[in-house]
């Protein structure tokens, strides 16, 4: 008990000197560093035949290297990038950028349900969204944010592929939407980055390295949702 009180104490002490940002927003390097005061605090917990000391010098030692690591993220402006990564914009006025989201091992399904947990639910309805160098999503909504999302928009595709789950909610057959491709130029359904459906008829289409287009259609029978 008294060795754990003691490690306690210690890792308190250092997470607190480490500052706000590392309980708040991790940067790659800080997460590292936190998993390894884990393990090393563990170490002479679990094991009396280890010196205190030497749980407590190797939790010291990681301090001062994310000190030095952080003095160097501040100051020396070229290797923040290195050491800390950069934003990755995924959507811009073009629509979403899919050489972006390779980047960041992400696919379409990804981004969408980000955009949704930040309250956006159309591709359409940002002007622009990213991924900061810690990992959180940020979007700039357009102006006429309200009008750009009257239902809920389903994924029809995701590269290439029909979501056939998704497909069978909208209670529209597979030959609609091909016929809207057929119609749009796409030369086949592998070219399609994403399209979308919403119950009011309103389609978002992506092909791979063109700009979104949306379009207004009426579905078969009159189906919404």
């Amino acid at each position: 008990m008294i060795r754990t009180a003691v490690i306690y104490l210690a890792l308190l002490i250092v997470m607190r000197l480490m500052g706000k940002r590392q309980i708040g927003e991790m940067q790659p390097f800080e997460l590292v560093i936190t998993l390894l005061i884990a393990e090393l605090a563990c170490i002479p917990m679990a094991d009396t035949s280890i010196p205190l000391l030497y749980g407590i010098v190797s939790v010291l030692a990681i301090f001062v290297l994310h000190e030095l690591v952080t003095l160097i993220d501040l100051k020396v402006k070229p290797l923040k990038t290195v050491i800390s990564g950069k934003p990755s914009v995924v959507i811009n006025k073009n629509g979403i950028d899919d050489y972006q989201l390779k980047r960041n091992r992400l696919d379409v399904s990804d981004l969408i349900g980000s955009l949704r947990a930040a309250g956006y639910f159309s591709l359409d309805a940002v002007d622009y969204a990213l991924y900061e160098s810690n990992g959180t999503f940020s979007a700039l909504p357009k102006q006429d944010l309200a009008s750009m999302q009257p239902s809920l928009p389903l994924v029809v595709i995701d590269n290439g592929k029909f979501d056939e789950k998704n497909l069978a909610f909208t209670g529209v057959e597979r030959a609609f939407f091909e016929e809207v491709l057929r119609r749009e130029g796409v030369p086949a359904l592998r070219r399609v980055l994403v399209l979308t459906a919403d119950g009011t008829g309103k389609l978002y289409l992506q092909v791979k390295g063109e700009k979104f287009r949306t379009l207004h259609v009426a579905y078969p029978n009159g189906k919404t949702w």
